[in-house]
């Protein structure tokens, strides 16, 4: 696919922005474990959070498309930054500005879309992972509130978010499964401390001991799991797109060093076996980029399938690092060295291979389609 003017014009004042604003100071972020509030409130100045957001609320207004061409255009030049463009379009704000209601929006998108608010989202819980439909943690109906009891590790941002968006069950079954809103500071909500996964990104447990939250704080109700799920959806393409962003920036450091740096008296580009790594790196990252573009395309301003979500976020979690492996090991040492950004590539491109629905969970779903029927993964009563 190629773009259109309109797109074309976009994607080059996003990289100049990036070149201008973002580049400096990149592998520092990078190995910062920090959210960068500064560039959030960068971003939203800009016009770069909210992108799909109506105009009505605040946003941009803008196609999933051209959220996929900002992310990928931050990401390729400063990849922390891009994990900003995922909180302000893809994440759990996409969510929330799907299904919140007016006085929900009011309450916390002007923060959100300013960069000055945080939203983290807590599906996880030790015995629902993959298996997100085993959540435990409650929502007991209390008068005019809600108690919310239990516990959730690996959120996105439960170190530093102002609000967390809570996958709750209701009652029994999926159909009791929906979300609230718990504001950083509730009584009765502990953050633990913090932890790191191998990319340096950080999470802390959230624990909820009869958290009180008002009825004003129900995102989704009882049989609301369906609407999360789909709206979670646009969170992963928002993870392949910078699987793609940062696979592509360890592709462009190791083609610039394979043609500059010389071994045997003569440049490492001139040696078969690297030049046949490059050619597999380019298909992988171009063919992916196209089933990622394909669903951005169809989702139009709506929310992406399920069956091209998976199939591109499959393929571009595998072609990003596959990238940025390939790329460290044409490097050599100076790639697995902290100098340059394609070690850290390389540990952030692996983490999307789990994070956001695992590969293996990725290919289940794709199986279904192709065969039309459901494969349950659970042990038989």
């Amino acid at each position: 696919m190629t773009l259109s003017e309109e797109h074309d014009a976009f994607a080059e004042s996003v990289r100049g922005f990036a070149q201008a604003r973002l580049a400096e100071g990149a592998l520092r972020r990078a190995h910062d474990p920090g959210y960068p509030w500064d560039v959030a409130k960068l971003l939203g100045e800009q016009g770069l959070l909210g992108l799909t957001v109506p105009e009505c609320d605040g946003g941009q207004g803008a196609t999933l498309r051209e959220a996929v061409i900002a992310i990928q255009e931050v990401g390729q030049i400063c990849p922390k930054s891009a994990d900003v463009v995922q909180a302000g379009n893809f994440g759990a704000l996409r969510t929330f500005a799907e299904y919140a209601t007016d006085e929900q929006k009011q309450r916390y998108l002007p923060g959100l879309l300013a960069g000055t608010t945080l939203l983290g989202l807590a599906m996880s819980e030790s015995e629902a992972g993959s298996a997100v439909t085993d959540l435990t943690t409650s929502a007991t109906p209390d008068g005019e509130d809600y108690l919310i009891n239990g516990t959730k590790i690996w959120s996105t941002h439960s170190v530093e978010a102002d609000v967390y968006l809570v996958y709750v069950r209701f009652g029994p079954g999926v159909g009791g499964i929906g979300s609230v809103l718990v504001d950083r500071g509730t009584p009765g909500l502990q953050i633990g401390s913090a932890e790191q996964y191998m990319s340096g990104e950080q999470w802390a447990e959230l624990h909820f001991d009869n958290c009180r939250i008002p009825v004003a704080n129900v995102l989704l109700g009882p049989g609301g799991f369906k609407k999360q799920i789909s709206g979670f959806n646009v969170e992963r393409l928002g993870n392949a797109s910078r699987s793609l962003a940062l696979g592509r920036l360890a592709f462009r450091t190791a083609r610039e060093h394979v043609l500059q740096r010389e071994q045997f008296g003569r440049p490492l580009a001139e040696f078969q076996g690297l030049q046949w790594k490059f050619a597999d790196m380019a298909v992988a990252l171009d063919g992916a980029q196209l089933l990622l573009e394909r669903a951005a395309e169809n989702a139009a301003a709506g929310l992406p399938s399920a069956y091209e979500t998976s199939v591109a976020k499959l393929a571009a979690n595998r072609a990003g690092f596959l990238a940025a492996d390939q790329a460290m090991q044409v490097m050599g040492a100076m790639g697995y060295g902290t100098g340059t950004l394609v070690e850290y590539c390389f540990r952030r491109t692996r983490g999307w291979m789990i994070a956001g629905g695992s590969i293996e969970i990725l290919q289940n779903r794709i199986a279904e389609e192709v065969l039309g029927r459901r494969f349950s993964q659970r042990a038989a009563k």
